[in-house]
């Protein structure tokens, strides 16, 4: 494999990584949130934070251009006081990538801690431990496997992003042609055999992702 293939495959486990970390803490506390708490409004965060795992990425990417371009509501007052702006940088893969990829470990992480025992939780408040002790030291072990599914999930759902990222990074040959672009550039001019390798590549990861998955989370404990 060429140069081309490597940065690609480098640039998206890299993304990747970036991203899931920030949806392992960020998720993780949404969902610590709407698995235990019950308030107004409560329905609306769950809708609005599920809608890019229903929006087609590309309208998801159109939002985030609204959003942090360098016209953007946010984009541009960074641009603004910094001269700088996210769109077609590696960062925008990231963040395009974290959009994408947070439903899918919010869903899962709720779900894994809105199944626990309740006695259980109300037993380390008997015993004295503060909200936060109890969620550090009772329900993230019991809920371990579900936020580890979650987690792999969202990996590799940022790892196979394509639209969002098309729309905010651009499809910049050594700067933001992530594995997936790299195969939709590959498929387009014809290098059938590149195409095949990353597309195997792909799939081959794919797989092991939803292996591990199954293997994680098939028991919540």
């Amino acid at each position: 494999m060429d140069t081309y293939v490597w940065f690609s495959i480098q640039l998206s486990l890299r993304v990747a990584t970036v991203a899931t970390l920030f949806v392992a803490v960020i998720g993780g506390v949404i969902a610590y949130f709407l698995a235990t708490r019950q308030f107004r409004g409560k329905t609306f965060i769950e809708i609005v934070v599920t809608l890019p795992m229903i929006l087609p990425p590309t309208v998801t990417g159109y939002y985030l251009i609204l959003l942090l371009g360098r016209n953007g509501v946010i984009g541009n007052v960074i641009y603004t006081l910094t001269g700088w702006s996210l769109m077609f940088s590696w960062h925008a893969a990231v963040v395009a990538a974290f959009v994408v990829a947070l439903p899918l470990m919010i869903k899962t992480a709720q779900a894994a801690i809105a199944s626990l025992d309740r006695s259980m939780i109300d037993t380390a408040y008997v015993l004295g431990y503060s909200e936060l002790q109890t969620a550090i030291k009772v329900m993230l072990p019991l809920a371990r496997k579900g936020i580890l599914a979650g987690v792999i999930l969202s990996f590799a759902r940022a790892m196979g992003e394509f639209g969002a990222t098309l729309m905010l990074a651009g499809n910049i040959p050594g700067r933001t042609n992530t594995l997936p672009l790299a195969i939709y550039t590959a498929a387009a001019s014809g290098d059938w055999p590149t195409a095949h390798v990353m597309v195997g590549l792909l799939t081959l990861m794919s797989g092991v992702f939803l292996f591990l998955v199954h293997k994680f989370g098939a028991k919540v404990s």
